[in-house]
């Protein structure tokens, strides 16, 4: 054989072996990482049932400081939690210490202290689980049952981004009352037969105080993170303006995505996709009030979006707002994990996921079947935009392969 006919058929065997790697392993890859994503679906549907159980078996820690040790920067609890369901009774059964108003905000919340030292966010119950809230997407008082939902719903996305939250009765008169501050005794008040309160916020008024069935208050308890795991507020680029007739800029500008892209923390890492995360996670509940986001300080954008506040939501069963899925049908990029999480879901998955780990908390049943049923539409709805994405762009532009290694050391 001549020189160059040997340079020829070495050349083409250079090609062949390019693309065998670049090709056929990658795919291999693609199909492993695939594999691995349903196998985990499975480990979290096989989960999903917490029972609430005080025992805490091969440790001599307190609920406490194992919620703590779950934090790391991109999540808030491992996927793996035997011990999920002894901290939630904890935190829906230890004694009140503290009582006192709650932190900034729009809304009526209290934050108290449980026995251990343990911070929670209290939100009373404002609404029926029938009642429908008309008007705007983020009308309405916040929904403590939405916090419990919004909880469940991360755990079954796999996101793991959301702070622990459980239902819970308090006493107003005898757990409370006592134990307050007198900044929150100064609000209790007796409406007819029942004890109320209207707490210390931007909103909060005499004249709407949240009131108990007698001195028995149905709300949640939302678990605060520790305090070594400060938080940084940011403003989130697809916020609301809240004032009538004038539009935010993601409104209008179609092209609104490129600009994004190009300002930090969302020109690289995790953080834009975190926002798509969000977006869906958002839709799917109905909260249409994400105006700023909480991540840990000093993350340099690597830390997780922390899916905290979900309580304007689950207001309207027949309401979608579609402008909710604007980071998605805007930027049109989607984790591979992602995607094919919501894929798992289909066919009615969904709702009876969220019924199944719903089921034993306190305040169960947590959502009423019409808000149920919205989640399996909505999700119909998120999956129809992708498609739409990946046949204008392609899936190798839309799917995005970013799945981190995460430690519990």
């Amino acid at each position: 054989m001549k020189l160059k006919q040997r340079v020829v058929l070495l050349a083409i065997l250079l090609v062949i072996f390019i693309f065998t790697k670049v090709f056929l392993l990658d795919n291999l890859d693609t199909s492993a990482a695939n594999r691995e994503d349903q196998r985990a679906f499975h480990r979290m549907m096989a989960s999903l049932h917490v029972e609430l159980d005080p025992r805490l078996d091969h440790t001599l820690q307190s609920p406490w400081e194992i919620a703590a040790q779950w934090v790391v920067p991109r999540e808030v609890y491992p996927e793996e939690t035997p011990e999920l369901g002894a901290v939630m009774h904890a935190m829906t059964t230890k004694k009140i210490i503290k009582a006192d108003v709650g932190y900034k905000g729009t809304q009526l919340k209290a934050l108290l202290i449980l026995e251990g030292g343990q911070k929670v966010v209290f939100k009373p119950k404002r609404y029926a689980r029938d009642y429908v809230v008309e008007g705007e997407p983020y009308a309405g008082y916040d929904r403590h049952n939405a916090e419990v939902a919004a909880f469940h719903l991360d755990r079954i996305l796999g996101f793991r981004r959301a702070p622990l939250v459980v239902g819970r009765f308090v006493n107003l008169r005898t757990e409370i009352k006592p134990v307050a501050t007198e900044q929150l005794l100064g609000t209790f008040m007796t409406v007819g037969n029942n004890t109320c309160f209207y707490g210390k916020c931007y909103y909060c008024r005499e004249t709407e105080p949240a009131c108990a069935d007698g001195d028995i208050m149905e709300g949640s308890v939302t678990l605060w993170l520790p305090d070594v795991w400060p938080l940084q507020k940011h403003r989130h680029p697809w916020g609301r303006t809240y004032r009538e007739g004038k539009l935010a800029r993601w409104e209008y500008d179609e092209s609104y995505c490129d600009a994004v892209k190009k300002t930090s923390p969302y020109d690289s890492g995790p953080r834009l996709l975190d926002i798509i995360d969000t977006a869906i996670f958002d839709y799917l509940i109905g909260n249409a009030d994400r105006h700023h986001y909480e991540s840990f300080q000093d993350d340099e954008g690597a830390s997780m979006l922390i899916l905290l506040d979900n309580a304007k939501s689950f207001g309207n069963p027949a309401l979608d707002e579609r402008s909710i899925l604007a980071p998605l049908y805007q930027c049109c990029i989607i984790r591979v994990s992602t995607w094919n999480r919501l894929n798992y879901l289909k066919n009615g998955v969904l709702k009876s996921a969220l019924k199944t780990a719903m089921s034993h908390d306190p305040i169960s049943p947590v959502l009423s079947d019409p808000h149920l049923d919205a989640l399996d539409q909505r999700l119909l709805s998120i999956l129809a935009t992708v498609k739409q994405c990946t046949d204008q762009f392609g899936p190798d532009v839309v799917l995005v392969e970013d799945r981190m290694t995460l430690s519990h050391l």
